[in-house]
């Protein structure tokens, strides 16, 4: 019996191609960062997939936002210790 839902990580590659136009239209440096930013995503597809979230760029956002906060508090961390 096949399966009907595609795995998360098909699911980002899937959501990935519907930004294509979007991402098309920045400028040639900017669609390097864009690709980045959907990169990062694709180091959380496994807690992607148990989110069961039915809008799957939801957990896409979340990923992204959740490494940068991530970035955000080691740098804040670093920046106290050499104060």
């Amino acid at each position: 019996m096949g399966r009907t839902i595609p795995s998360f990580r098909i699911a980002s590659v899937m959501e990935e191609k519907e930004w294509k136009p979007f991402r098309n239209s920045l400028d040639k440096s900017d669609r390097k960062i864009f690709d980045e930013m959907f990169s990062i995503a694709h180091l959380y597809n496994s807690a992607s997939s148990y989110a069961a979230k039915p809008i799957r760029i939801q957990p896409i956002f979340m990923s992204i936002i959740f490494h940068h906060y991530k970035q955000l508090a080691r740098l804040s961390k670093e920046i106290e210790e050499v104060k």
